[in-house]
């Protein structure tokens, strides 16, 4: 560390410039003997000079040109730190021997796993519900944005639990909590893996179905609202749990508010309708 610092002021920001200046000195110190020699003897053979001024410079290219090849494990070491405590993705680790900077690559390697997994456990936890385990309303908008910036055909459904105030009010909120929870995985579990569902309020939940059509929604929530209304283990209480839905057609994250307005609406329509239905927003 001593000569490190020692030699800082050489080229303060630049330290493979500095391992080149002293590449290039020790390169020169045969010239500076044999030099000194020959003034010492008064006898000067200009061709040695010359042959060893070459040979110099041609050995202290090469020694350059092979230390900067040597330093570029440093220089992806030095990017992938940068990366990660920017939070940008890393996109390839390179893997090296058992030496010092084969060493050093494996540390960094396992720096940036351990904070891409805590970086992506962080992330989960803050863009799911903590109830439901099913996305919230901040990680459902930003997966939506996601998935509307390349899709053109998708349906946003707005699901409500029916009658949720009385059976909060009635049972209790361990038993409206666990009443969440069954329909949160009932939508995560029966819908495709390219669905996406959340706890959009309190009671009410989004779903999100990437690349179909209205009728198509229909036919897949009115599936999902025959099931829910079936299961006698959600009405363990004498309860019958049932949901209504709203459904509307997006095609870009720009109508996503209005969308989430006329979806609210669609609902608001389904309830005045007798509930445990679902009803289409028209355009």
């Amino acid at each position: 560390m001593r000569f490190y610092k020692a030699t800082a002021f050489l080229f303060p920001s630049h330290y493979e410039r500095r391992i080149f200046l002293v590449c290039l000195g020790a390169a020169l110190v045969p010239l500076i003997a044999c030099a000194t020699l020959q003034a010492a003897t008064g006898y000067w053979d200009i061709t040695t000079l010359a042959t060893v001024l070459a040979a110099g410079l041609i050995g202290a290219g090469l020694g350059i040109w092979a230390i900067q090849a040597l330093l570029a494990p440093l220089a992806n070491a030095t990017a992938i730190l940068e990366a990660v405590q920017t939070g940008d993705p890393v996109e390839q680790i390179p893997e090296g021997g058992n030496d010092l900077v084969g060493r050093l690559l494996r540390g960094v390697t396992t720096a940036a796993n351990e904070s891409a997994a805590r970086i992506r456990r962080l992330v989960d936890t803050a863009e799911r519900d903590p109830l439901t385990g099913v996305h919230n309303r901040r990680g459902f908008i930003e997966s939506a944005r996601e998935v509307l910036l390349g899709q053109h055909t998708a349906v946003l459904a707005i699901v409500a639990v029916d009658h949720f105030a009385l059976i909060h009010e009635q049972f209790g909120r361990a038993v409206g909590d666990k009443v969440l929870q069954a329909v949160g995985l009932r939508l995560e579990s029966e819908l495709r893996r390219t669905d996406l569902t959340a706890r959009w309020t309190s009671e009410t939940f989004a779903v999100l179905l990437p690349d179909t059509l209205l009728d198509e929604a229909r036919l897949i929530m009115e599936r999902l609202r025959a099931s829910v209304a079936l299961d006698q283990s959600l009405a363990d209480q004498g309860w019958p749990v049932t949901f209504s839905c709203g459904l509307v057609a997006i095609r870009d994250y720009a109508q996503f508010d209005d969308a989430c307005n006329r979806a609210d609406a669609a609902l608001d329509d389904a309830r005045s309708g007798g509930r445990n239905r679902i009803h289409a927003a028209t355009d």
